[in-house]
């Protein structure tokens, strides 16, 4: 399985390079990480649950981060084995770079690319369930990797446009409108 993206990630170059090195925010970003742990500057290893298709599997995994150039990129390799349903191998170049993003501030672009093997009951399934599976466990990463890494967005001041908030603001649409009724008749019971 080959796999090539790139993201905007909404922090400085150094943030994210930060980021991809810190153990905890990478248990909290590897969809169905249960534990990670730093054993040297370029090693970890991990215990990751993942379901493909119909196949789940707790995959224990070293990883080994090579050609570091922070922070502008390197290479991450790992590998892990699922007992019986089977194993994976491969690695990824991830590059970041630094662009102005809205209002001058930094942004980062982070681009990887993939090349990976798996073995076993997860190889019979076929690549174009693994390709989607990988490509989707790759978006909720970024998804939530910018979300820990970004700087949360500057509160905007001022009252909401109807002005009232929280559970006094009216119902939106027929779908929130029903649901808003029901409330407010047990309440008036």
């Amino acid at each position: 399985m080959d796999m090539t993206d790139s993201q905007r990630i909404a922090a400085p170059r150094e943030v994210v390079w930060a980021g991809l090195n810190d153990p905890e925010v990478l248990k909290q970003c590897i969809p169905g990480c249960q534990e990670i742990e730093k054993v040297s500057d370029t090693e970890m290893t991990a215990k990751v649950t993942l379901k493909i298709g119909p196949v789940k599997a707790t995959f224990n995994g070293k990883v080994t981060l090579s050609d570091l150039d922070p922070p502008n990129g390197y290479v991450i390799s790992g590998e892990g084995a699922g007992g019986a349903a089977g194993h994976a191998k491969g690695s990824a170049t991830v590059s970041l770079e630094a662009v102005e993003g809205e209002g001058g501030a930094e942004e980062t672009i982070l681009t990887y690319d993939v090349k990976a093997q798996v073995g076993g009951k997860i190889a019979q399934l076929g690549g174009r369930l693994i390709d989607a599976t990988a490509k989707k466990l790759a978006g909720e990463f970024f998804t939530k990797f910018g979300e820990v890494v970004a700087p949360p967005p500057p509160e905007e001041e001022g009252e909401p446009i109807s002005g009232e908030s929280g559970e006094d603001a009216p119902k939106k649409g027929w779908f929130g409108g029903m649901f808003g009724k029901k409330k407010d008749a047990k309440a008036a019971e």
